[in-house]
């Protein structure tokens, strides 16, 4: 069993009919996510930006698996999901995939470990950034 399969059976991802207005909302969320992101930039809120940037790619993949009918129950289980859905065949670029987790690690260590910095605030911003714009043309 691989790791999509073990997310589904453990229901962390769990097959859906997903509407467009779910989809929608879960993109505006992440452009709203991006910008909250670059406003807290610019007050050198690092620790924020960086949890922000990486929401805004969370909204951005549950868009994305949302599109091809799961809906997540676990930011591990989303990620899984995206590299199955569209790395797998070729959609989406395997580097891009990775953003997302390294994203997850920044927020992660951001928010529960107070591990964060302006560079590593930039770097959340700038994959965002280039993850929801991926993710716009893919839906």
């Amino acid at each position: 069993m691989n790791d999509f399969e073990r997310c589904i059976k453990e229901r962390h991802l769990i097959k859906i009919k997903a509407t467009s207005e779910m989809i929608e909302k879960e993109i505006t969320t992440a452009e709203y996510d991006l910008e909250r992101s670059k406003e807290s930039m610019k007050d050198e809120d690092y620790k924020w930006a960086s949890v922000q940037a990486y929401y805004s790619m969370f909204h951005a993949a549950k868009a994305l698996v949302l599109k091809k009918g799961y809906r997540e129950k676990s930011h591990y289980c989303l990620s899984i999901a995206v590299r199955e859905l569209y790395v797998k065949d070729g959609t989406m670029n395997d580097e891009l995939a990775d953003t997302l987790e390294l994203c997850m690690h920044l927020r992660h260590d951001a928010d529960y470990g107070l591990i964060y910095d302006k560079e590593s605030a930039d770097t959340a911003i700038h994959y965002a950034q280039q993850f929801l714009s991926k993710t716009k043309k893919l839906l």
